[in-house]
């Protein structure tokens, strides 16, 4: 296998490629860690390179593969997390001075050791969005967006989507609270999915809002996020929040045909988005009809509100999180995080129980639509990656999240799959949404729509 398709195969065609023993879980690592070291100076998507571990692992991996013993789909394929999730022994910073230099963890999240327990080679943290609350810390800068490096990769799970566009990693673990991991995987053309709240574990990582955060993959493809997501979700007891649920067969479920599936456009959310945006998401409809899916137009609660009650819920419970470490250490927070931190604890209670009391209202009045479609399509983001010049200190992020976070409210699966590119070659996602634990659903159907489409095909200019 050529290095380039080497770097950029899928889960799938690398596992079987260690099957046939084509490639070794040694080279693939040593091809991912080699562009990690030629390209992340200009992209800045990791903060910790755990090299030595990664071939450690990696040979660990072949053994398997030589002496033919069963192993996991997962074994020996390189991965990386967001500096978020605790690794016993491994420095978490969350991208903030707050946490650099003074915190190694002394336990690894459950969704890390579930990927480490099926043999997959971790090869580092990522960068990210300083404790993934909208700002770049200045001691991390910000990662580049490998299609063009002048360019933002959203927020905030921002390393691990570049690290999977520009094949630095075969698939990363984020977190998304408003759009962290449907955002940037919009903006770097890969997948990323919103598990539904409660599904995948949330034990071990760094909180932003207690109610509203998830855990999730960010993949080349679809059928690959369904790999990984049927390897971190499942209950977890050290979770409060988990719930007590096994995971579906994913990888069964995306098989099934599409056809009579009842798809429906939010079309009053195509409106006031960048014309490449609705051009693109538009043709993207027209494919799902082609696979003969049952396409209509319905009418969903206003996201505006919603997003209005997410922000606010957020802000409450991320300034209760970092109480104590603001106290201790004002000096480790950008200033932006600072503010918004201070902003929240100012919040009065009856605005957030308010808040928590539309969550309901507007939930209840989601689900009611699911009554009569089978998933929601809408753009994933207003417009293709911005320029850093437009990022200013303390911007109000509302409109970047008005698509996504409302499914953060109401802790439904929600995926962003390319759907195409703007006239100046910037990837452009499509967001998927379906009801409670329809994970499977909502995967299935962009993984139909990708088996018709090679947006996902192309690379990055970076990578050549």
């Amino acid at each position: 296998m050529a290095s380039d398709e080497l770097s950029f195969a899928s889960i799938g065609e690398l596992a079987a490629a260690y099957r046939r023993r084509d490639v070794s879980p040694v080279e693939a690592t040593r091809a991912a860690l080699a562009r990690i070291e030629r390209m992340d100076g200009r992209l800045n998507a990791y903060i910790l390179v755990t090299a030595d571990l990664a071939l450690q692992r990696a040979r660990a991996a072949e053994t398997r593969f030589v002496r033919r013993e069963s192993a996991h789909l997962l074994c020996g394929i390189p991965f990386s997390l967001k500096d978020i999730f605790d690794v016993e022994g491994l420095p978490m910073t969350c991208a903030s001075g707050v946490l650099k230099d003074r915190y190694v963890s002394t336990t690894t999240a459950t969704v890390a050791q579930r990927l480490l327990d099926t043999g997959a080679v971790l090869l580092g943290k990522n960068n990210m969005l300083e404790f993934a609350y909208g700002e770049t810390h200045p001691e991390f800068g910000p990662t580049r967006n490998p299609w063009n490096l002048d360019r933002s990769t959203a927020g905030s799970s921002t390393g691990s989507a570049a690290s999977v566009s520009a094949g630095q990693a075969y698939f990363s673990i984020g977190t998304d609270t408003g759009g962290s991991i449907r955002l940037p995987a919009s903006y770097c053309g890969v997948v990323g999915l919103k598990p539904t709240y409660g599904l995948v574990s949330r034990r071990g990582v760094a909180a932003l809002s207690w109610t509203a955060d998830h855990v999730g993959p960010l993949t080349r493809t679809a059928a690959d996020a369904g790999i990984v997501l049927g390897t971190i979700a499942g209950h977890d007891p050290g979770d409060p929040t988990s719930v007590a649920r096994s995971p579906d067969d994913y990888a069964q479920i995306m098989l099934r045909p599409v056809r009579g599936l009842r798809v429906g456009v939010v079309h009053r959310e195509f409106d006031g988005v960048h014309p490449d945006v609705q051009r693109a998401a538009l043709e993207a409809v027209e494919t799902l009809k082609s696979l003969r899916m049952e396409v209509r137009d319905v009418e969903v609660p206003p996201l505006e509100q919603a997003v209005v009650a997410l922000l606010t819920v957020l802000a409450v419970e991320a300034a209760s999180y970092h109480r104590q470490w603001l106290a201790q250490h004002p000096e480790g927070y950008s200033q932006a995080v600072r503010d918004r931190l201070k902003m929240g604890a100012l919040i009065p209670a009856v605005d957030y129980l308010q808040a928590m009391r539309y969550r309901r209202v507007f939930g209840d009045r989601l689900i009611r639509v699911f009554e009569s479609v089978d998933v929601l399509v809408l753009p994933a983001s207003p417009g293709p990656a911005h320029p850093f010049s437009e990022e200013t200190p303390g911007r109000d992020f509302t409109p970047y999240v008005r698509r996504t976070g409302p499914f953060n409210l109401t802790g439904l699966p929600a995926l962003s799959v390319p759907c195409g590119f703007s006239t100046d070659a910037l990837p452009i996602g499509l967001e998927i949404v379906g009801r409670p634990f329809a994970d499977g659903m909502v995967l299935q159907v962009a993984h139909a729509y990708q088996q018709v489409t090679e947006w996902h095909q192309r690379r990055p200019a970076i990578a050549a």
